[in-house]
């Protein structure tokens, strides 16, 4: 398994987001060009899985335009896996994810 979400962007459309399964995962929210905006998580409190966290993410972000998804049981740890190696690669967390309190440690990508 690669430890980037390497899934192809899909256009964030309603249509698109109504799609998807209610299953617990990760997600990225992009723009037009494939810049990471902010990455999230549905979880246990995630009415419907993926469909509805990424629907909030949509609503949150409007400035999105692309998204990929990732179905994953251990979604606490990706979904931190996914800041820590955003962090490496870019510096700093997704303009979207500055504003949430998460501590995170340090990923040293090859």
């Amino acid at each position: 398994m690669a430890i980037r979400l390497e899934k192809p962007w899909l256009p964030l459309s309603a249509e698109a987001v109504r799609a998807l399964p209610g299953q617990l995962g990760v997600f990225e929210l992009g723009d037009e060009a494939g810049k990471v905006i902010a990455i999230g998580y549905a979880g246990g409190h995630a009415l419907f899985g993926l469909r509805s966290a990424v629907e909030e993410g949509r609503k949150r972000h409007p400035e999105a335009r692309r998204f990929r998804v990732e179905v994953n049981m251990q979604y606490q740890s990706r979904y931190r896996e996914l800041l820590m190696l955003h962090v490496a690669d870019h510096g700093a967390l997704p303009a979207g994810n500055r504003d949430e309190p998460v501590r995170l440690g340090r990923l040293s990508p090859l």
